[in-house]
């Protein structure tokens, strides 16, 4: 699933591509054309934010909210260019004077009101954004201490308590931190709590800035050694999702 991450970077890419221009809308497949995307033809494209996991276009009284779930992706080329997967996949096409975005696939895609995305209970229902410019670790504190009995992996997957962080970064900041990420919120102490969100805010900007690494300490390494100790690292499922979880049992206490 497209992280925190990927949601910015990608923000980031198509905004200073097409952001300020009047951009041509069209819909190669169905399923973009489900989302009523016509309404957007032509007119300005102001703004591209990231919100979590969550990509909103503003196009002045009207919004696209798009998510891209586990294989959805938004991808940047210039106007006449060979893209990288077939058009009839192409749910939307964002097209500028010499850029054009395309979103491949998601389970998400809509066009509403500007007033109905403000109060879009999707949306509202977000915890604190890990990666906004103004995130308040101490909030984020709080909205984790919300439910004391769930484990802290399980808790940092949650959208509704700190939005942003999927599956590699809940592993590698609970590495990164060397906390157990099966250990129950409750447990923890607040200075543990504000590392461990600290730690994932830190590896995840690195990560829109650098583009994200291949290589990891510990997510889907399992049975390889620790970098820090050489203990192999474990894995289990998570949570009612089921997620696999990677640590070490020797760092992370």
């Amino acid at each position: 699933m497209a992280e925190g991450d990927t949601v910015l970077r990608a923000a980031r890419r198509i905004e200073d591509a097409i952001g300020g221009e009047e951009v041509g809308v069209s819909s190669p497949n169905p399923r973009g054309r489900v989302a009523s995307l016509a309404r957007l033809d032509g007119r300005r494209l102001e703004r591209v934010e990231a919100r979590g996991k969550n990509l909103l276009f503003g196009f002045g009284d009207l919004a696209l909210h798009s998510h891209l779930g586990m294989s959805g992706s938004w991808h940047v080329y210039r106007r006449g260019a060979a893209w990288r997967k077939p058009a009839r996949s192409a749910w939307a096409v964002l097209r500028g004077e010499e850029s054009e975005a395309v979103q491949f696939g998601g389970p998400t895609l809509r066009v509403l009101g500007a007033a109905a995305l403000r109060r879009d209970p999707q949306l509202a229902g977000l915890g604190p954004d890990v990666l906004a410019a103004d995130f308040d670790s101490g909030a984020g504190l709080r909205s984790l201490r919300a439910a004391p009995d769930r484990g802290l992996g399980d808790m940092l997957l949650d959208q509704r308590r700190v939005a942003g962080i999927g599956n590699i970064f809940k592993s590698e900041a609970c590495f990164a931190a060397r906390l157990d990420p099966w250990r129950r919120i409750e447990d923890l102490d607040d200075a543990e709590l504000e590392r461990v969100l600290l730690a994932a805010r830190e590896l995840m900007l690195a990560a829109v800035a650098n583009g994200r690494q291949k290589e990891r300490a510990v997510y889907r390494h399992a049975g390889r050694p620790c970098p820090v100790c050489g203990t192999p690292i474990a894995s289990r499922g998570q949570g009612d999702s089921n997620r696999t979880t990677y640590w070490c049992r020797r760092c992370q206490r």
